[in-house]
């Protein structure tokens, strides 16, 4: 059964199992959603039926499937029931389809044979790390309370040695978000494209009235980033990502997004995209949920073993949560210039209420406006590059030609047919 538009599935193939003890990580209590007897572990006989699914369902609407494999931490499941899932998708295989698998892990576990069946089978890795040793073992430890940093490293070596496409992973927290620099100097020197920056928003039940947020019955946790760093963290990585001369060199996600958002086209990123819904988690034992952050016995869609893919992420449930994306915005971010950028952020952390006592403000609403503000002027001229036939990077070439020597007669390097005195040497 084919759906209506395509959609994404992450897969759980070890639930929330985990070997590290992330003290932010959000998933790692939804094993209490099983029963405590339960293996955690997501079968072939599941595999065999969600996998010809998911390709039919998506099959002609776009010419590439891809397979998320998540956790908790998926290594745990084994080599071998990656090794099955790949000749499960051969299996399955159809004419002029590309068919694509992406991991996110921790590292701990990769060793040579990971590295070489990842390197076969082109798995895109993504790799957790939160920035230098100090920064990234705050958090980042395992279930002794040590830190994993140096197996991170020793994983990305590995994927280097043997060839495989990686990208990193990173969660902005309250301390890290203090050291933009020191995390994208370091990130960078791991070798690293493409990198991710989530940030952690994360809430529990006050206990006091004066934790309150604007009214609300919740309060962020002091690991959560604050809006104002959320704003000059990103603001401080991408005055780094300019100076070191790294456009087009090495890809920010959201500094794709905001650029391509301003071009008119889609968000690469499902955070701000205007609409949500298309992408579902799947967990061990094959239940349906409406988003990897919404895995709550009230955001359960049914389960593959007795229920259709296509008419989980088709039900009306489902297109109801999505649009409700856009549907309950408040009115200051309707009226936003950022809104085809920003959309609210993702509906987990619309926590706040506007000036105006509408619900359902962004809890980093004032970071983003702050970043989108200021870096406005850089995006516009990487905008007017592109559209002018060149590239993002072509903006680092007019830098290098402001800061020369430029007499007063010269004519004016903004392209102008004035002389320099009379033109930007005003």
């Amino acid at each position: 059964m084919k759906t209506t538009s395509p959609f994404h599935t992450l897969i759980k193939p070890i639930g929330a199992k985990c070997n590290l003890d992330c003290s932010y990580c959000f998933y790692l209590e939804k094993e209490n959603l099983y029963s405590k007897k339960s293996d955690f572990k997501l079968t072939q006989e599941i595999l065999e039926k969600f996998i010809p699914e998911y390709i039919e369902a998506n099959y002609q609407l776009s010419n590439e499937v891809n397979f998320g494999w998540q956790g908790g931490e998926p290594t745990l499941r084994g080599l071998d029931f990656f090794e099955e899932a790949i000749l499960i998708q051969t299996k399955y295989q159809r004419p002029g389809l590309t068919i694509t698998n992406s991991i996110q892990t921790n590292g701990v576990l990769i060793d040579d044979k990971w590295a070489k069946f990842l390197k076969e089978n082109q798995f895109l890795v993504g790799i957790s790390i939160d920035g230098p040793e100090d920064l990234h073992d705050l958090y980042r430890v395992d279930k002794a309370g040590k830190g994993s940093f140096k197996a991170v490293e020793s994983a990305i070596k590995l994927l280097t040695q043997f060839g495989v496409e990686f990208n990193t992973l990173t969660v902005v927290n309250s301390v890290n978000a203090e050291h933009p620099q020191r995390v994208y100097d370091h990130l960078k020197s791991t070798g690293s494209k493409f990198i991710q920056f989530i940030p952690i928003v994360d809430m529990a039940e006050y206990q006091n009235p004066c934790e309150m947020i604007s009214g609300q019955s919740k309060r962020v946790l002091p690991h959560s980033v604050s809006p104002k760093k959320w704003g000059e963290f990103l603001m401080g990585v991408f005055s780094s990502w300019i100076k070191s001369r790294d456009v087009g060199e090495i890809f920010i996600q959201q500094f794709d997004m905001r650029l391509a958002t301003m071009m008119d086209y889609p968000a690469t990123i499902c955070v701000h995209a205007k609409y949500c819904g298309r992408s579902v988690a799947m967990e061990h034992n094959g239940d349906i949920y409406s988003c990897d952050h919404y895995v709550s016995e009230d955001y359960l869609l049914g389960n593959i073993e007795k229920d259709q893919l296509a008419d989980m992420v088709n039900s009306e449930f489902q297109n109801k949560f999505g649009f409700d994306k856009f549907d309950t915005l408040p009115t200051q971010c309707l009226k936003c210039e950022f809104l085809k950028s920003c959309y609210g952020t993702c509906p987990k952390d619309r926590i706040l209420t506007t000036k105006d006592g509408d619900e359902n403000l962004a809890y980093l609403c004032r970071g983003y406006i702050d970043f989108f503000t200021q870096t406005k002027p850089t995006f516009m001229k990487m905008k007017k590059a592109i559209e002018s036939g060149g590239l993002a990077s072509d903006i680092l070439e007019e830098g290098k030609k402001s800061t020369q020597k430029i007499s007063k007669n010269d004519p004016c390097p903004c392209g102008s047919k004035k002389q320099f005195k009379r033109c930007c040497g005003k």
